[in-house]
């Protein structure tokens, strides 16, 4: 076929007259692009690069995202490409793919893909094998040359029989092994946070220079530390803070497998996820492992409501799903005991419980099927209390606790800077001389000591009294009265 009749057969393609030979048909199709949402720039980046590639240029290549966090940097879960490589075996992904089954009814290979957190590939070649074996059958065609499935009568069986020992049907486990590493690799002890992560760490709290100096080293070696002193003066806030210090990010797995049992990490109510930022090219090409999450790195407090039971693997003997426990799902963060002292076990129990590990920085768990498991002990524990720490432990505890910091009143100085902030933040115009009413009138004569916590509980009264009277939110001598009589009732 000559040149012109090629031009011409493009132009008939393009929906253009025969007669118009010298039109060029490339720049009319380009005219003739597909509408779409004008928001979706990728799309229209994509349909840039595929005209100029017709046009013969040369497409620049694409810059590298960026990203101001840490999202891609040292440790990141890589998709497996096969079984052997994701240290699971086909009939532990077949447990889960049935049992999804059978509590949805039907789904296409992509769907069980994405519930057990495995790549299509290995799933398709999975769901080939249980359609021969008599399992599955197709149920009728999905797009991308995928299938929806459905269990035979045979299949339906075999997935009772699974949900008769576990119901769980989530991700598949990531290995003891892996975790292990994981923890290494992203472990507190790798961090060493310097004074100006410190300050952004505590910016939204009044910590003296003295008291940075005292936190600083401490929190810096990653291995644990008693906040004592008066309740009020905001241990507990410390304590919560002292994760932002180190690296803002970590991976953890949905879920671990030991032995064909598996241990549920993932905790919805502990943990955050932080999804990493979204590529910066026309296609995704990081290859992460779907089994594992992304997370703020954690800080878990546990107050009066801790027991024994939470610091060992529980299992739900009505769906054998076993838990982990505190301290595995605090790894590479922080665990916060508040309240040391008035947990409903006895001190003794706890310290007998963790004195090795604080010591070893590895644990024993027992799983519900007898065996002992040895896992990383890796976070920073804070003993929050208001009792003295001499009176809870004994010296061999306390060494192994080695910093031990008092949380104390602050100044009369101090306490008028946090009215002022706290006035701030509640949109309360500041005024000195209320402040010196309410230490005059209400604290010296009563010999009442300062508290950290006190210039916000106090504006808060007046905050909830000014609005239910629908009067102008302001320091006066009367609200602050108010206040205190509220306040200070029994106190």
């Amino acid at each position: 076929m000559t040149q012109p009749k090629t031009d011409n057969l493009l132009a008939r393609l393009a929906g253009l007259d025969d007669t118009a030979t010298e039109t060029n048909p490339w720049a009319d199709m380009e005219a003739r692009r597909p509408d779409h949402d004008a928001s979706d720039e990728r799309l229209e980046a994509m349909l840039d690069r595929i005209a100029d590639l017709a046009e013969g240029k040369v497409p620049e290549p694409e810059p590298e995202p960026e990203c101001a966090e840490e999202a891609y940097q040292g440790f990141v879960p890589i998709e497996p490409e096969s079984f052997v490589e994701a240290k699971l075996t086909e009939s532990e992904v077949e447990e889960l793919i049935l049992k999804y089954l059978l509590s949805r009814g039907s789904g296409t290979g992509r769907e069980c893909a994405d519930q057990v957190k495995i790549t299509f590939k290995l799933v398709e070649g999975l769901l080939t094998r249980l359609k021969s074996e008599q399992l599955v059958v197709y149920r009728d065609t999905a797009p991308m040359n995928d299938y929806h499935y459905q269990l035979t009568d045979m299949g339906r069986e075999r997935a009772r029989r699974y949900v008769e020992h576990c119901t769980y049907f989530g991700s598949s486990p990531v290995s003891l092994e892996d975790y292990i590493a994981s923890v290494a690799a992203q472990s507190l002890t790798n961090q060493h946070p310097t004074a100006k992560d410190l300050e952004t760490a505590f910016a939204d709290l009044l910590i003296s220079p003295l008291m940075m100096r005292r936190l600083g080293p401490a929190i810096n070696s990653g291995r644990g530390m008693f906040l004592y002193g008066p309740p009020g003066n905001g241990k507990t806030s410390i304590a919560e803070r002292v994760t932002k210090s180190f690296g803002q990010h970590i991976w953890v797995p949905r879920a671990i497998g030991v032995d064909g049992e598996i241990i549920r990490l993932y905790d919805p109510s502990n943990h955050r996820e932080t999804p990493p930022p979204p590529p910066g090219g026309l296609l995704d090409n990081r290859r992460v492992d779907k089994r594992w999450i992304r997370i703020r790195r954690p800080t878990i407090v546990a107050g009066g409501e801790l027991t024994m039971d939470a610091l060992e693997v529980m299992m739900d003997t009505s769906t054998g799903i076993s838990e982990a426990p505190l301290q595995l799902k605090s790894n590479c963060g922080t665990l916060v005991i508040d309240d040391f002292g008035r947990q409903k076990m006895s001190t003794d129990q706890l310290l007998n419980r963790w004195i090795v590990p604080l010591e070893r920085r590895f644990d024993f768990l027992s799983l519900p099927n007898g065996k002992k498991i040895e896992v990383p002990f890796d976070q920073l524990i804070v003993f929050s209390t208001n009792l003295e720490p001499r009176d809870l432990v004994d010296d061999a505890f306390l060494r192994r606790i080695p910093y031990k910091i008092s949380i104390n009143d602050p100044s009369e100085a101090e306490f008028r800077e946090l009215f002022r902030l706290m006035a701030a933040k509640l949109g309360i115009e500041y005024r000195e001389e209320m402040i010196d009413y309410l230490i005059e009138t209400h604290y010296k004569p009563h010999s009442r000591p300062f508290r950290c916590c006190h210039p916000r509980d106090l504006l808060l009264q007046i905050v909830s009294f000014c609005r239910f009277q629908r009067l102008e939110l302001e320091m006066s001598r009367e609200y602050f009265d108010f206040a205190v009589e509220n306040y200070f009732a029994i106190m």
